[in-house]
């Protein structure tokens, strides 16, 4: 529904334009010319009416652009076309490279914990684990 969207909008604009187009002609048409339109009290509608199609007019044109524009332009700005300089479609992203740093950081980690774990005490008992709430004794 996304990709329709720029289209939908597009033929919005234009029947935007052409609407207002319409009501020009047809009030000008009933009227005969401007200076009756103005007489019978049309001349601002059609004034204003002109200044709506206009201003539809330049909104119509700017999006024709932006849809060339769009269509023109590569996808991801690699070399290798809208799927990135590899071709695979992921833009670059190794999964594998990915999960060996990951798997390299975690056996770091717990080289570095293994040896600054500290070693049970020679009272006998069970090390002192940190608790939530009031500490009792």
């Amino acid at each position: 529904m996304r990709a329709l969207k720029p289209v939908f909008g597009l033929i919005s604009t234009i029947f935007a334009v052409l609407y207002c187009g319409y009501l020009i002609h047809y009030f000008l048409h009933v009227s005969g010319s401007f200076e009756d339109a103005q007489k019978e009290g049309l001349g601002p509608t059609i004034v204003g009416l002109g200044i709506v199609g206009l201003f539809f007019l330049i909104v119509l044109i700017v999006k024709l652009v932006l849809i060339f524009v769009a269509l023109r332009s590569p996808r991801s700005g690699g070399d290798g076309g809208p799927h990135g300089p590899t071709g695979d479609g992921d833009g670059g992203f190794d999964a594998d490279a990915v999960i060996a740093r990951y798997m390299a950081r975690q056996s770091a980690e717990a080289a570095s914990n293994s040896s600054a774990t500290p070693t049970r005490p020679q009272s006998g008992g069970p090390p002192k684990r940190p608790g939530f709430g009031r500490k009792i004794g």
